[in-house]
């Protein structure tokens, strides 16, 4: 039930370190997602690699995609390749429902950012959870 993020620049520093590290902290059963994925070294040489479970995408991507048609298509592009490798996706940055709206559209799962819940303390998360839904 654990799921540590890496950066994808730390990851790819010190390849076989990292892969020795996460195939031990794997076959306790701990999970790892790719964090920032697209902002630096992608190589689907690593992705292949290094035993992830999830993509999660920088919001720098996600900010426009309601105007700019070239995230979209990294978006759109990347979900395909998460699909193809059996990985989950996180969008970061979700600010709006249109944001959400579009990212469930085009295969996204998951989400993180403002347009979903601002920080709040544990104790207010099951009343939050009881009255969640996405709203017009």
């Amino acid at each position: 039930m654990l799921e540590l993020e890496i950066v994808e620049t730390s990851a790819l520093q010190d390849i076989d370190y990292i892969l020795g590290t996460m195939r031990s902290c794997a076959a306790l059963g701990i999970s790892f997602s790719l964090d920032d994925f697209g902002t630096g070294y992608s190589s689907l040489s690593y992705l292949k690699r290094l035993p992830i479970s999830t993509l999660k995408l920088n919001q720098s991507f996600v900010r426009d995609i309601l105007t700019d048609a070239d995230d979209l298509a990294i978006l759109q592009g990347v979900s395909r390749l998460a699909e193809a490798f059996e990985l989950a996706t996180i969008a970061e940055g979700v600010e709006t429902t249109a944001h959400m709206k579009k990212l469930l559209e085009i295969g996204y799962h998951f989400g993180q950012g403002y347009g979903i819940a601002r920080p709040m303390p544990a104790a207010e998360l099951p009343g939050w959870l009881a009255s969640w839904s996405i709203k017009d």
